[in-house]
């Protein structure tokens, strides 16, 4: 492995070890030595990549938005609809929400503007679902009379309010509340020859987008617990 390869794979278990522990203590309580530990490097090596805990944070909030963006991108590239990438991409949000520790904090951090410069992501979810209703509309696969700013709103609302309820119970943010939402919500968007093939438990476009956690982060994660001090020592300064 190439010291690039390192710095690279070091920087990436930052970022997971990050919106790990931002997630656990809220941001004002996270501690770099927490970070770096988690990541199994010493906090001169967290140094190396990040000046400071601000843009630590803002490297989850940055991290989080690309996986956003490829994540909707990939999904419309393997449906026919935009309506229908518009509700598997709200069912692959709901599952990173879930299972992924850096969507998670990422949202969670961009809603402190004060904090971060980093994007808000829920303003560029608001962005992709306009984006989504728009190609729909032009498409004519959206009702006549359905407001696209309308739609959009009530689809973001829905969404970010089941990933502030998500917080405490993850059962808001099970494939059974979108499917229902989406069940509520499509007869009222989809023009009547659309609606019969559109599917609002999401289709196999949002099963093949699962990006599992980098096993680089996973790994050193995993290997920061059980370390010996010397061992820790000898990752950072292969940094």
């Amino acid at each position: 492995m190439t010291k690039q390869e390192r710095a690279t794979r070091t920087r990436r278990s930052l970022i997971r070890s990050a919106a790990i522990v931002f997630e656990q203590h809220g941001y004002a309580q996270a501690r770099l030595t927490l970070i770096s530990s988690g990541a199994g490097v010493s906090t001169g090596a967290l140094h190396f990549h990040f000046e400071n805990k601000a843009a630590v944070a803002e490297a989850v909030v940055v991290e989080a938005s690309r996986e956003l963006r490829e994540m909707s991108g990939a999904i419309r590239r393997r449906t026919d609809t935009a309506l229908q990438a518009l509700v598997d991409s709200s069912h692959a949000l709901a599952e990173r929400l879930r299972e992924d520790p850096v969507s998670r904090a990422g949202f969670r951090l961009s809603c402190d503007a004060a904090r971060t410069a980093a994007p808000d992501l829920r303003v560029q979810w608001h962005h992709r679902v306009r984006e989504l209703l728009d190609e729909a509309a032009a498409a004519g696969t959206l009702a006549d009379d359905v407001s696209r700013e309308d739609a959009a709103a009530a689809t973001v609302a829905a969404t970010a309010g089941f990933e502030v309820l998500g917080r405490h119970d993850s059962g808001w943010l099970s494939p059974y509340m979108l499917t229902g939402f989406w069940q509520l919500l499509l007869p009222r968007l989809a023009a009547a020859e659309t609606l019969p093939i559109l599917d609002p438990a999401g289709t196999a476009a949002t099963a093949s987008n699962r990006i599992p956690a980098p096993a680089a982060a996973t790994d050193e994660a995993e290997a920061a617990a059980g370390a010996a001090p010397e061992e820790v020592a000898a990752v950072a300064e292969a940094d």
